[in-house]
């Protein structure tokens, strides 16, 4: 910051974008090296440009813009006035004293993925039957990825119905999409709004590029076979589904709304304090090993 000719402002580096293109640029070339390389590509011409424009905002004249400078009013000086300020306590009249106030429940997640399990199974199952003429073929196809003579095999064996093929695939298909689902349940509460726009549509467009960027790699085989278009469709179909089982269940109070004693567990007779509400009758507590009768507490 520099003194211009006049008294009433000064000279500042005028704002640009390009740094945050060159930070881009380098994101997505590092981030190449574990996708794909056409990822790598982008990221090196994002920087490249992004260079360039900065380079262009110093040299060979340094661009600069006037902002103008409010003169300091005639007055008194302020005093300082030494003052307390109000403590926030745990669950004093809602106060957010950590983000997420509320959570949803795990059921929730483990329920909402077992709904779009069976949502994506339904656009399997179309896809089979409408291209494939076959409904096991996505079957066998998800077993390919633990099961290297189904990788190898050709067409007509993945059409055909195989036992063990769809014990792994049902298995490997439970189990991935009770594990999204409750990602979902842990990751939802922590976006902003819209979740079903994040959870339906975001989320599975997101992790359906990053297979296809690295699928290839990890197992070509099984690359060359995914019609990728019923793939993003399915994907979808069970973002939207596990999404609305989620937002649709009854939040979850987290543990910061209620005392530390009640979050640490403890059992004594007479506890209070800002916010306790009183022990419920119980007879293994700490009263009952030790011969005190429970309607005194």
């Amino acid at each position: 910051m520099t003194e211009s000719q006049g008294p009433g402002s000064v000279v500042l580096p005028a704002p640009t974008a390009w740094p945050m293109v060159v930070a881009l640029g380098v994101t997505l070339g590092f981030a190449g090296l574990v996708t794909h390389f056409v990822v790598s590509a982008v990221g090196v011409a994002l920087a490249l440009v992004g260079g360039v424009g900065w380079w262009r905002c110093v040299l060979p004249e340094e661009q600069e813009e006037h902002v103008p400078v409010l003169p300091v009013p005639d007055g008194p000086p302020p005093v300082a006035r030494p003052g307390g300020v109000e403590q926030f306590w745990f669950g004093d009249e809602r106060h957010r004293v950590r983000v997420p106030v509320e959570v949803q429940p795990l059921s929730a997640g483990v329920k909402g993925g077992l709904v779009g399990a069976c949502a994506m199974a339904v656009c399997a199952a179309i896809y089979g039957i409408v291209v494939q003429r076959s409904v096991w073929y996505p079957l066998n196809l998800l077993a390919a990825i633990a099961m290297p003579r189904m990788a190898e095999a050709d067409a007509t064996t993945l059409r055909g119905f195989d036992g063990l093929a769809s014990v792994i695939g049902l298995v490997a298909h439970g189990l991935t999409s009770v594990l999204v689902g409750a990602l979902y349940a842990a990751i939802l509460p922590l976006l902003p709004r819209r979740h079903l726009l994040w959870g339906g549509l975001l989320a599975p467009l997101l992790w359906s590029g990053l297979l296809w960027a690295s699928l290839g790699v990890i197992d070509p085989a099984l690359n060359a076979r995914i019609a990728w278009t019923w793939f993003v469709a399915s994907q979808i179909a069970f973002g939207i589904t596990a999404g609305y089982v989620v937002a649709s269940a009854t939040p979850v109070a987290t543990a910061q709304t209620r005392p530390f004693v009640a979050r640490a567990g403890v059992e004594a007779t007479g506890r209070g304090g800002r916010g306790v509400s009183p022990r419920p009758p119980s007879v293994g507590g700490i009263g009952g090993h030790f011969g005190a009768p429970d309607d005194k507490r």
